[in-house]
């Protein structure tokens, strides 16, 4: 069954755009709704839409394609006022109707305004205090928003801080570190291995900011010292920055706060 959508609260102009339960039209309904030249659309979408500097791709518009008698072609996700803003500026006969109606929807604003200044000092009292009581409303729905945040960012904190564990100290650090890679909260854009890469990365220099500790030098000289002494190939091949930070009893407990403040500053909770 085709989801219906609910027009009461749309102006004529947003239902004859078929705007969506999202807020959301098309170019081509808007272009069909401002009846412009068929043959002009993608000259018309490149310079109105792709190079409008007041609007941003992926916030304001987005594009798709879509199959046309048989043709792939370009269509773009428009968000309501954008739309409104484009039939305005349109030079087409329904542009000048979108401007007119847009026109005398604002001189029924001012009429109200005036009609207002011209109530009883009870009824503009009235009327101050139902508005406040909207602001009021609105920012209290904002302060939840926000406590909503702080709790989330509170569990956070508490697992960080507050966790124990039975587990390695190895096989705990890759846990945490995999996890805040994996994180939504992380700000790195790249493949999955090179988030990864840049978690290792910055844990370690996070650490050796806490204390300079040359751990690429350490974990050569570990290797130079196993391969002197006969160790075994999957011996030497075990020595990492995160075992020769294992391995030593100032650095371990500085890089476990290190894991616990990046859990903490990404917001990442980690049972």
């Amino acid at each position: 069954m085709d989801n219906i959508i609910n027009t009461s609260n749309q102006t004529p102009i947003e239902i004859a755009l078929g705007i969506d339960e999202n807020g959301m039209t098309t170019a081509r309904a808007l272009y069909e709704f401002l009846e412009m030249p068929p043959q002009n659309f993608a000259r018309w979408a490149k310079t109105n839409i792709e190079d409008n500097e007041f609007y941003d791709e992926n916030t304001d518009w987005k594009g798709f394609f879509i199959m046309k008698n048989g043709n792939k072609c370009k269509d773009y996700q428009l968000i309501t006022d954008f739309a409104k803003h484009l039939s305005m500026e349109s030079h087409s006969a329904k542009g000048k109707i979108a401007r007119k109606y847009f026109v005398d929807i604002e001189n029924k604003a001012k009429e109200l305004a005036i009609d207002r200044a011209q109530l009883s000092p009870q009824m503009q009292l009235m009327n101050m205090l139902v508005e406040n009581m909207s602001r009021q409303e609105l920012e209290q729905k904002r302060q939840a928003e926000e406590l909503a945040v702080l709790k989330e960012n509170q569990k956070a904190i508490n697992a960080a801080m507050l966790g124990q564990r039975e587990e390695s100290f190895k096989s705990w650090a890759n846990r945490c570190l995999s996890a805040i890679a994996e994180s939504g909260n992380y700000p790195y854009i790249g493949s999955r291995e090179e988030r990864h890469r840049a978690v290792r990365a910055e844990s370690y220099e996070r650490l050796n900011q806490k204390k300079p500790c040359r751990l690429n030098q350490r974990v050569e000289s570990e290797k130079g010292r196993a391969s002197i002494a006969g160790a075994s190939a999957a011996r030497i091949k075990g020595i990492t920055k995160l075992s020769v930070i294992e391995s030593d009893k100032a650095l371990k407990p500085l890089y476990e706060a290190v894991i616990r403040e990046m859990m903490i500053a990404y917001c990442v909770e980690v049972a």
